[in-house]
């Protein structure tokens, strides 16, 4: 006869029992999903690269009706990606280079729609003030190509850049643009905001150059999947995965980036009282951005620091460049001199040869293309650029841009602005 004890035992037992039966079951289904492959057998487009071109080409493709997978080794916008972190710029004036300044007003509405359907803002219209000598060239190419296009701006000289904004130090000479309708984009999160829109997820896997199956003529993906054409979109690490093709030729290298604080109720260096801005003297560009979302006031040197590998790069400030940064706010900014550092970032640019993007097909092999040499200027022109390359894609009779294309990248990186 069982004893009250023994039964008291099994019946505990009984939880134990169902809870590792019911993990044996979930474990053997898992392996029978693994055996019998990919759970999407195939797509048109597997986009390697969930940064903000990944992101937007993905967009676009989806909203052609094309099927989509998007890979990203470490996820979407983060923070060792050249699309993560915390903001950009988007202004329209490229001086002459009016391919970039039609590229950027194109992609604003993309930006702006994001935006309004996110639960938070990606962008702020904080405006753009753009300042240097006057008589400077590209300065005056800026200002025609917005009078041309009808875009909204303000200009004046030294006198109208100091009534307006007290908080800045002017030089005696310079003068000013202010495009109205520009601002500031939220970048590791505007990214995920343009995956989100588009309903798609990010598929964390490492992937490897392309595998043609010559038997079935599809590309093969890594969990046994097939898809007819790539597109890598993968930044500063397109040189590693093709170091044949363009060691070199992608090139990425240091930035830092610093965010000071003002003090409590100093609203001089927050919209709507500062816009973002970009001072262009001595033949360099330090740019910044207003207090937006309480991460401080942010200020960055466009200058191209020493080559990287993203992986493994060790993203602590330096005191040197700290300093400098200092340096600089002292003359432009004596508001802030005394400001305590509050954050600060360590980068990358993904520099190309000559500064232009990068958008053309891989050598030799027709359904597979190379996107990226964002250079420091590519995140607000992300939308523009996915819908170039999905354009392609729909049209293998598109012409490929000449500055865009493969054969104009040589082996030395040139300096770009941001």
């Amino acid at each position: 006869m069982t004893s009250r004890r023994a039964l008291l035992g099994g019946l505990a037992a009984l939880p134990v029992a169902a809870s590792a039966a019911a993990a044996e079951r979930k474990e053997r289904k898992a392996k029978k999903r693994k055996d019998a492959g990919p759970t999407v057998q195939h797509v048109d487009v597997a986009v390697i690269g969930a940064g903000v071109f990944g992101a937007w080409t993905a967009w676009h493709l989806l909203r052609a009706g094309k099927s989509v997978r998007l890979f990203d080794a470490y996820g979407a916008g983060h923070a060792r990606a050249s699309s993560g972190g915390e903001s950009r710029v988007l202004r329209m004036g490229y001086g002459a280079d009016t391919i970039y300044s039609d590229m950027a007003r194109d992609s604003l509405p993309y930006w702006k729609n994001v935006s309004d359907s996110a639960s938070a803002p990606i962008f702020h219209n904080t405006g753009v003030l753009w300042f240097a000598p006057q008589g400077d060239a590209y300065t005056a190419q800026s200002l025609a190509w917005l009078q041309a296009n009808r875009v909204r701006h303000e200009h004046g000289d030294v006198a109208w850049l100091q009534n307006k904004y007290r908080q800045i130090q002017f030089y005696q000479g310079e003068s000013g643009i202010l495009e109205t309708e520009a601002g500031a984009l939220i970048a590791g999160r505007g990214v995920q905001e343009v995956i989100a829109d588009a309903g798609i997820a990010v598929e964390r896997v490492v992937m490897p150059a392309p595998l043609l199956s010559k038997k079935i003529q599809r590309h093969t993906l890594p969990d046994g999947g097939t898809a007819d054409h790539l597109v890598y979109c993968c930044g500063p690490w397109l040189a590693e995965l093709f170091p044949q093709q363009l060691m070199y030729k992608i090139v990425a290298t240091r930035q830092e980036v610093y965010h000071f604080g003002a003090p409590q109720g100093d609203t001089r260096f927050a919209p709507p009282e500062l816009p973002v801005w970009a001072d262009f003297n001595n033949g360099r560009i330090v740019y910044g951005i207003p207090d937006l979302e309480g991460a401080g006031f942010k200020i960055a040197i466009d200058a191209h620091g020493p080559v990287i590998d993203p992986d493994t790069l060790d993203r602590q400030l330096t005191p040197a460049g700290i300093a400098e940064a200092r340096a600089y706010l002292a003359r432009r900014f004596p508001g802030l001199a005394d400001a305590p550092l509050i954050g600060g970032r360590v980068c990358q640019y993904e520099n190309s040869s000559n500064g232009d993007y990068l958008i053309d097909r891989f050598p030799g092999q027709p359904h597979v293309w190379l996107v990226g040499g964002g250079s420091g200027h590519g995140f607000k022109n992300g939308p523009a650029v996915g819908k170039r390359v999905a354009a392609h894609i729909l049209n293998a009779n598109l012409a490929i841009e000449p500055r865009f294309a493969f054969a104009t990248k040589g082996t030395a990186a040139a300096r770009t602005v941001f």
